[in-house]
């Protein structure tokens, strides 16, 4: 299967298992492509190399990032030379060598919780410099600014925003007589109209990764619990067994008993197969993460990619503001503390800061690299297809957030234990607990977690 999510915070409690540990067996596993220690310039000098560590992405993405990051970058100057190895696992490989104080030079992790304990283990470097150096706080969307943050300063920034909403057939919507629905009635009734008609109500499915059941918790808590209400459950300020929020966890198990979620094919269906089904009108919708326009390149082709459209989600709580999303990252950038090439490192992450590497990745490689600017500055008219409806996505996405519409997404902001929590979501829509049970043990699991300092730094929501 392939990749569309990372390993994510659990792995906080491993590496401070690992902190004592020297030996490196682990992360001296052969990447799929070698660092050499250093290169020759053109004119016969050694240049320092700057290392950073991705996930396996596959060739076509792998070129992608070589044609717009590594090339130009080591190109611009003659001190440096980047070299970006891809890493099938890289999540592991990362929490050992930042526990024996090895690792790569700019450190790729899994958001707010994953950073938080390397930063305060001393394993990450202090940002703070780099952000004032290069004006971050005034590019960067504010609260994706405070996540990374840790007791105040800055330890990592995301690569890209990363939403949940609708992905729609337009053919099937049209062929049909339906509009993009705006309201959960809208919703509803055009699935239960597909479902009448023998089509999936939506297509998605948790085959080979159980965490995507995160993302149908997240959606619900964001549209039915509310914002203020889940950013006072993750402040401490509100119990996690309040009526706002268990009536989310019902109304997600209730779509799920519904068959709205694929239906008995949720947990045959991953997201390869979700799409290929959107893909050849089988459903009308496809309700999951904006990364899923990386595998919709495969599947919506040539003229076909014209009829793939995003839009957000309606809210099931009519109060909540519209359009309303639910804020996330797909990956975090820092810099390892005992790097000896901290400015070069620093430079290199300002680079994907920018509008410019956002259009210019997109065109390429959608879905993946939304970068958390505040605006998008830049003549993106040369976008067609997949990246230009992913572009529009995160235009609106950018918006929505400045404006303080937005919720929190699990694997973000959720400490590890709670995360996991939400993750065994299903045991509710599966009816072996009731949500009240569940909530009571992610009352006591978080708790814990806000005791301990676990928590990440949470940004108020406008409502």
């Amino acid at each position: 299967m392939q990749r569309f999510k990372h390993l994510r915070h659990s792995l906080w409690f491993v590496t401070l298992l690992l902190l004592g540990v020297t030996a490196l067996s682990a992360c001296a596993a052969a990447p799929d492509a070698a660092s050499p220690s250093g290169s020759a310039d053109a004119g016969g000098g050694e240049r320092q190399t700057v290392t950073m560590w991705f996930w396996g992405a596959p060739p076509e993405h792998q070129e992608t990032m070589k044609a717009v990051l590594v090339d130009p970058y080591n190109a611009s100057q003659s001190e440096y030379e980047l070299v970006v190895e891809f890493r099938n696992t890289v999540d592991k490989d990362i929490s050992v060598a930042l526990a024996a104080g090895e690792g790569p030079d700019i450190v790729y992790g899994s958001g707010p919780s994953f950073v938080a304990p390397y930063a305060t283990a001393g394993k990450l470097e202090n940002m703070d410099a780099c952000s004032a150096a290069n004006g971050w706080q005034d590019r960067i969307l504010q609260p994706i600014y405070e996540s990374g943050t840790v007791n105040g300063s800055l330890y990592s920034l995301p690569n890209s925003l990363n939403t949940l909403g609708i992905f729609y057939n337009k053919a099937v919507l049209e062929e049909n007589g339906w509009t993009p629905p705006t309201t959960i009635e809208e919703l509803e009734a055009i699935m239960d109209e597909a479902m009448a008609q023998g089509m999936y109500a939506s297509v998605t499915g948790n085959k080979g990764w159980k965490p995507v059941n995160e993302n149908y918790a997240s959606l619900f808590l964001t549209h039915a619990a509310g914002p203020q209400a889940v950013h006072d459950a993750l402040t401490g300020e509100l119990a996690w067994t309040s009526p706002e929020i268990q009536a989310a966890v019902e109304k997600s198990a209730e779509w799920y008993q519904k068959g709205y979620l694929a239906g008995e094919d949720y947990v045959n269906l991953n997201f390869n197969d979700a799409v290929q089904l959107l893909a050849d009108g089988r459903s009308p919708f496809f309700i999951g993460p904006t990364l899923v326009f990386q595998f919709a390149t495969q599947f919506f082709q040539g003229e076909d990619a014209a009829n793939l459209g995003f839009i957000p989600f309606p809210n099931v709580n009519e109060e909540l503001a519209y359009p309303l999303y639910t804020l996330g990252t797909t990956a975090s950038l820092s810099i390892n503390a005992n790097s000896d090439v901290k400015d070069a490192a620093c430079a290199i992450i300002d680079r994907m800061m920018t509008d410019q590497f956002l259009v210019d990745m997109t065109a390429r490689w959608p879905g993946y690299w939304g970068v958390p600017v505040k605006e998008i500055n830049v003549d993106s008219s040369q976008l067609t297809g997949l990246s230009a409806e992913y572009l529009s996505a995160i235009a609106d996405i950018m918006a929505a957030i400045n404006s303080g519409n937005f919720g929190y997404f699990t694997a973000t902001f959720f400490p590890p234990a709670t995360q996991q929590e939400f993750i065994n979501i299903d045991t509710v829509w599966l009816g072996t607990e009731s949500a009240s049970d569940m909530l009571e043990r992610v009352e006591t699991v978080f708790t814990e977690e806000l005791n301990a300092n676990l928590v990440p730094p949470i940004p108020a929501p406008a409502q």
